[in-house]
């Protein structure tokens, strides 16, 4: 398999990385605990790149990878990663039956109206799925858990028992706060009892809505690959300055094995996240006899690339945590807001556990 990137994907990796670093620097993530409504500053810079959602997930997964290394906070990755795919699986379900679904509260709402808002940035959304124990699988629960940003987007997509999709506006359900160790993404639980949806339910295939979430599984591993490589890096970096007995830390042997399984780590885990990317391409463009094995491999390398990249994350945490000594404890270095998005994003979207559970399954 061929990892090289075109000449585009050059591009978008670049502008994510350009974009990342002027509009989100450590001093706005940390404003962004205490004042959340900062995260609008470089949402208005990067809403027009939402679009790139309507592409290959390599594509995402590249500009998603700059906003792990910047802790990007808002909706951009609730809106590009869940909420744009689960539209276009409602506008593929609807297409393919005669029944139009009847919006309950907004005549004029419709799939294709909401796609190009949300591609244009003016409007944003997330997905509610998991329940109280935190599994990405459709239920009847009215209470969803960890839903993203649910309380800064416009819309939330609901996912019942069937699966059942409907869209509700924020303002028409109850949306709790839940703490985590990550003040830079915000989770919250969502009440939709008593709530009338803005467009009611939309049945989807099971294998329609699997798709949809295995591509969120990659792309939040590929955020989180940025992640990852802002602590191998600011590891390599702070050896390199920190001196004992004279010579540089990153002299000593002990130093050295750190920094290479660190390096290890991350590479084995950037492969296996742009593994699964590409599957999930191919398996989107694959048809007939062949897509039924297609959409095995792409689902397998989902589960693997979350596990991975959690795994990676991490390890490098903790490790970057020895390396930087006693200045990786203190509030001011940055240290501490890559550890808090690296264990919260392990349980984020299904923990380690639950991904090695269905690879299980998968091969037995």
């Amino acid at each position: 398999m061929d990892f090289t990137l075109s000449l585009e994907q050059e591009m978008i990796r670049d502008t994510a990385r350009e974009l990342c670093a002027n509009e989100c620097p450590a001093s706005l993530v940390r404003e962004h605990i205490d004042n959340p409504s900062a995260a609008l500053r470089p949402w208005h810079a990067l809403k027009e790149w939402t679009s790139v959602a309507d592409g290959n997930l390599v594509d995402l997964c590249l500009f998603l990878e700059e906003t792990g290394a910047s802790l990007l906070p808002g909706p951009f990755f609730a809106t590009t990663a869940l909420f744009m795919p689960m539209l276009h699986a409602m506008r593929d379900a609807m297409t393919q039956t005669t029944a139009e679904p009847e919006s309950s509260s907004s005549p004029t709402m419709s799939i294709d109206g909401l796609l190009d808002d949300v591609r244009s940035g003016e409007i944003t959304g997330t997905v509610a799925v998991a329940g109280r124990d935190a599994r990405w699988l459709a239920n009847d629960h009215l209470t969803k858990h960890f839903v993203p940003e649910a309380e800064r987007v416009d819309l939330i997509a609901v996912v019942m028992e069937g699966p059942k999709v409907a869209i509700f506006r924020r303002d028409d359900v109850a949306v709790r706060s839940i703490n985590t160790i990550d003040p830079s993404r915000h989770l919250a639980a969502v009440d939709i009892s008593g709530a009338v949806p803005a467009l009611a339910a939309v049945d989807l295939a099971t294998a329609a809505f699997d798709t949809v979430i295995e591509r969120a599984f990659v792309a939040l591993s590929a955020e989180l690959m940025g992640t990852t490589r802002w602590l191998v890096d600011s590891s390599i970096e702070y050896a390199r300055q920190r001196r004992q007995f004279g010579k540089p830390i990153g002299s000593f042997q002990a130093i050295k094995h750190k920094l290479a399984d660190m390096a290890l780590l991350r590479e084995q885990a950037w492969s296996s996240v742009y593994y699964a990317a590409m599957t999930h391409d191919a398996a989107i463009q694959t048809s007939g006899a062949d897509s039924s094995t297609a959409s095995v491999t792409s689902r397998r390398a989902a589960h693997v690339a979350k596990v991975m990249a959690s795994e990676a994350a991490i390890k490098c945490a903790k490790e970057a945590m020895q390396i930087h000594g006693g200045i990786g404890y203190t509030w001011e270095h940055d240290l501490h807001l890559y550890l808090r998005r690296a264990f919260a994003t392990e349980d984020l979207l299904g923990t380690t556990t639950w991904h090695l559970d269905r690879i299980a399954i998968e091969i037995l």
